[in-house]
């Protein structure tokens, strides 16, 4: 091997000794960003948080009243709430903690399919129009509510009932 290939190839071998590093700090980087973005949602879920004033939480009917359930998430203190809303199908805006007293350690939540809210972790199904309505095992936990002047108004004491449900050593 001539002195110049000899030159070459220590210039080929010392890029090639790049590549593990570079690959290592792209990695990373996508680890932060991806952390850094489940912050920034709210964690648990990445439902839209959501903040009481004079400890109410208003959320639009607006918002809500499209038959779909709409997931949000309330912060006390260490502790993120998750609650979802929505209009039944008789009309009816309905809340719940998006857990159950069953299955809230598995920290799962529900899904909705069709007019049915769905638990994640043991895919029991309820109707909508059972939410508020029926409570304790799997049905999910339900959340008191009041609808005026366009809003859905949720007491802060309400939320704080439920954060035993999401504490990270719940019961």
């Amino acid at each position: 091997m001539t002195e110049r290939q000899e030159k070459k190839a220590q210039f080929e071998n010392q890029s090639g000794s790049r590549r593990p590093v570079i690959l290592a700090a792209a990695v990373v980087l996508v680890a932060v960003v991806a952390v850094a973005a489940w912050a920034l949602l709210g964690g648990q879920g990445g439902y839209p948080a959501v903040t009481a004033k004079n400890g109410v939480v208003a959320i639009p009917v607006s918002q809500v009243g499209d038959g779909q359930a709409h997931f949000f998430s309330y912060r006390d203190g260490a502790t993120t709430i998750n609650f979802f809303v929505l209009k039944s199908s008789d009309g009816v805006i309905r809340a719940a903690f998006d857990t159950c007293d069953v299955c809230y350690r598995d920290k799962k939540g529900y899904r909705q399919e069709g007019d049915q809210m769905v638990c994640n972790a043991c895919d029991q199904r309820f109707a909508s129009l059972q939410i508020n309505e029926v409570k304790g095992g799997c049905n999910p936990a339900p959340l008191e509510r009041v609808v005026r002047d366009g809003q859905v108004l949720i007491s802060e004491a309400a939320l704080k009932t439920g954060s035993w449900y999401f504490a990270a050593a719940a019961r």
